[in-house]
């Protein structure tokens, strides 16, 4: 049975050292809907290291898809074959990242320089795993960042059978800028990916770079098929909670109360700190939970301070959610909340729609 195509309407970008395992199911608490990513993994670290540590998810973070990095064609395709046997959704390879240590290893932003290479990784990738293989670019690199060389570069990619192309609407720049000014200095074009999706509508056009909202990311689904949400969505995870709504069209669904994905991650880092997971392996990307919320300082404080210690266990998350709880019931009290005792106004557990992502 073919399975249903997936809905890439809202993705969390893939973030080295950020979308991990722990990361991903921790959002899925939020997110029955938004498509995840697996932060970067090269080609080598699966075909030569410990394959298992890289490819091991929990069921419930699908629809998840797997990004990984490399060059060789035959290399990604035994790697897309190991992610097919894992039960990923969909592999993505990396023309994006602008990173020199990368770019050494002929991976990321500079194989945009190298179309007919991509179309040929992009074609061994989709026959050795039966997967949708896509790919994540930027609309340049360097000096070469005219339309028309990102058109050359998507066409290529979509003979080879791509039909769905990621792109940050920045060029990325090689040579002077460190990955963080490559996410920052070189403007962006947002009206070039519009343009992009206009030329080429057969085509899955998923624009990325500088959204920072569901409201933005509705507004450009008015010219794109999809939006993918990067350094938002981990800085304040709970705007995702207003996802499957607003994005995705579940009016029926009620949007999960910070309190609730809190208390759903303590089995979770209990279960892992089982298996020898540090806890702060999970609780550093939970930091961002209460942002904007009262309580939010003492939750990250408590969290920073007591979760990396040696021997920290889920108790350490119980703690700082009641530290949340106490602040969150004085400013509901009389006093707290001008004469007023309503606990959904006071703790903002309400803001479920567009007034979540700010």
């Amino acid at each position: 049975m073919t399975p249903e195509p997936l809905d890439r309407r809202l993705c969390v970008a893939p973030m080295m050292d950020r979308t991990d395992r722990h990361d991903r199911f921790f959002l899925r608490r939020l997110t029955r809907r938004a498509l995840l990513y697996t932060e970067m993994i090269p080609t080598g670290a699966l075909l030569h290291g410990d394959s298992a540590r890289h490819l091991r998810f929990d069921p419930s973070e699908h629809p998840v898809a797997i990004q990984l990095g490399g060059g060789d064609p035959g290399e990604l395709a035994r790697a897309a074959a190991l992610a097919a046997e894992w039960g990923y959704d969909e592999a993505n390879l990396n023309a994006g990242c602008p990173s020199a240590r990368v770019r050494d290893r002929r991976i990321g932003a500079c194989l945009m320089a190298e179309p007919e290479l991509v179309a040929a990784c992009v074609r061994a990738m989709a026959a050795a795993s039966g997967l949708p293989v896509t790919v994540k670019t930027r609309i340049g690199v360097d000096d070469r960042d005219d339309y028309g060389f990102l058109l050359r570069f998507v066409d290529a990619a979509a003979a080879a059978g791509c039909r769905t192309f990621v792109v940050h609407a920045r060029k990325a720049i090689l040579s002077g800028l460190t990955p963080k000014q490559n996410r920052e200095v070189p403007p962006l074009d947002h009206a070039r990916v519009h343009r992009l999706k206009r030329d080429r509508p057969e085509l899955e056009v998923v624009i990325n770079g500088g959204v920072a909202t569901l409201e933005e990311a509705r507004a450009h689904l008015r010219h794109v098929d999809g939006v993918m949400i990067g350094r938002a969505a981990y800085e304040n995870p709970y705007m995702l909670a207003a996802a499957d709504r607003e994005i995705f069209g579940d009016a029926a669904v009620r949007p999960p109360r910070r309190r609730e994905a809190a208390e759903a991650m303590i089995p979770y880092a209990a279960r892992e700190a089982a298996r020898g997971v540090p806890l702060n392996s999970v609780a550093r990307h939970m930091l961002g939970l209460f942002r904007g919320r009262r309580g939010a300082r003492a939750w990250r404080r408590r969290l920073s301070q007591q979760a990396p210690r040696p021997g920290a266990d889920a108790s350490v998350l119980r703690a700082a959610l009641a530290l949340v709880e106490d602040e969150a019931a004085a400013a509901n009290s009389p006093a707290g909340c001008g004469g007023r005792v309503d606990a959904v106004n006071c703790d903002g557990a309400h803001a479920a729609g567009a007034g979540a992502t700010r």
